[in-house]
């Protein structure tokens, strides 16, 4: 059976780590998210990664050593020693949050370290986070179930 694995690129190099994959006739998904980036003289709309240096992959457990084939592959991502495999779920979510409406209704609650909240809406909406850390310009939050800290930053 199939599973996503997730690969971590050389910096820079999402975009054309999955197009050499796709060459080589492996499955793999780039989530990309349009932003607008200002220069001195103008203002461009540009793709940019949703997730800085990684590369979902979708292989048999025996074929994983055929994205070494890639220039920019650097290593999988691993999880409890084992190479991290991501639920067909939970890329579809990804997938639907990307394509889905360009405008999404965004308010910032003043959260304190130590709050208990649920995400509302995103790719990680219905899970359940601890406010670590409040900045600024970002929380930190801690999703238990996941195993990750979500760093989101605000306006």
């Amino acid at each position: 059976m199939k599973h996503w694995y997730v690969v971590y690129t050389k910096p820079k190099w999402e975009k054309k780590v999955a197009e050499q994959l796709e060459q080589l006739g492996i499955t793999c998904f780039c989530p990309l998210i349009t932003q607008v980036r200002q220069w001195s003289d103008r203002k461009k709309k540009v793709e940019v990664p949703l997730f800085n240096s990684y590369v979902f992959v979708q292989l048999l457990d025996s074929e994983r050593n055929a994205v070494f084939n890639s220039v920019g592959v650097v290593r999988y991502l691993f999880w409890l020693g084992k190479p991290a495999i991501v639920r067909d779920e939970e890329i579809q979510i990804i997938k639907d949050w990307i394509n889905g409406p360009d405008s999404c209704e965004v308010s910032v609650v003043p959260f304190q370290i130590g709050d208990s909240i649920q995400l509302e809406s995103g790719p990680f909406s219905s899970q359940k986070a601890i406010v670590q850390e409040v900045t600024n310009t970002h929380y930190v939050l801690v999703l238990e179930s996941l195993g990750c800290v979500l760093k989101m930053k605000y306006n």
